[in-house]
């Protein structure tokens, strides 16, 4: 069938918008990464020369090496890993529970109740930091990392990934396993489980990532120095007397990143797959 006329010209002109725009929107993530890794080779005086260099006059590791120095750096960095993959793991078994209750089971009122979740989405995380820190101290678990891990270890927004996945997965599916006599959690872990390995993934990444980098509620509850996540560390030892030692920052933020850049990798082709099939049903 031969192109419509005009077809050719309505084409052309998107494709050289849309490329411009993808290498902006590019140039804007990526740069920021490679400053802080140039800034991280720099020595302090270097960094704050005006004007401002792109490559290191005097390149040097000294920053990574006040950085293991300077900080417990492996309790730390052991503190983080434990926080957030108890963290991520939590929230890819309660959430994706809760995901297929709302999804593929019949009771009352769950449509209500799936709202309700979703409106929870619209409250600041600023209004929950006093209830929640007056919770841990009752239950006397400030400066411990549960309190880090228990108030995070489910959200709305798992569910609501985990439960518009599992709305995808066929019906007759399911019924055909119940009547093989298998009961709900075999239904949930040996077949919808399996199928939402997509969604699973997604969910990993979107809870890993904060968990890792999180700083304001870890800085609340964690008072020790042998309970500091690496961000808490970082934010406490770089200050200086009278300034930032911008060194230390840049060269644990490239550190605090690696893990990031990591999982994101690992994962990325299920994340892209579902984020593409989330919005099947609605």
């Amino acid at each position: 069938m031969p192109p419509l006329p005009g077809s050719r010209r309505r084409v052309v002109p998107t494709r050289a918008w849309v490329i411009p725009l993808l290498l902006l929107g590019l140039t804007l993530t990526v740069v920021p990464f490679l400053w802080m890794f140039v800034g991280s080779l720099k020595p302090q005086a270097e960094l704050l020369k005006e004007p401002p260099t792109w490559l290191p006059e005097s390149p040097t590791v000294s920053n990574y090496e006040r950085l293991w120095e300077r900080l417990d750096f492996p309790r730390y960095f052991w503190n983080s890993t434990f926080i957030a993959v108890l963290i991520t793991l939590a929230n890819l078994l309660f959430c994706s529970m809760v995901g297929y209750a709302l999804a593929k089971l019949r009771f009352f009122g769950r449509d209500k109740l799936f709202l309700l979740v979703l409106g929870t989405l619209l409250v600041p995380g600023s209004v929950t930091l006093i209830p929640l820190f007056v919770l841990m101290s009752k239950l006397d678990l400030v400066d411990s990392p549960w309190a880090v891990i228990l108030p995070a270890a489910a959200g709305p927004l798992g569910v609501f990934l985990m439960r518009q996945f599992m709305l995808a997965i066929p019906d007759d599916l399911l019924e055909a396993a119940r009547v093989d006599g298998a009961g709900e959690f075999t239904i949930f872990w040996r077949i919808v489980l399996p199928l939402s390995t997509p969604a699973l993934a997604a969910l990993g990444i979107i809870t890993f990532l904060p968990s890792w980098n999180a700083l304001l509620w870890p800085l609340v509850v964690l008072t020790s120095q042998d309970n500091y996540t690496l961000p808490v560390a970082l934010a406490i030892f770089s200050r200086g007397q009278f300034q930032a030692d911008y060194g230390l920052l840049m060269a644990g933020s490239v550190v605090l990143v690696v893990p990031v850049i990591v999982v994101f990798m690992l994962l990325q082709r299920h994340f892209t797959q579902s984020v593409a099939m989330t919005g099947i049903k609605g």
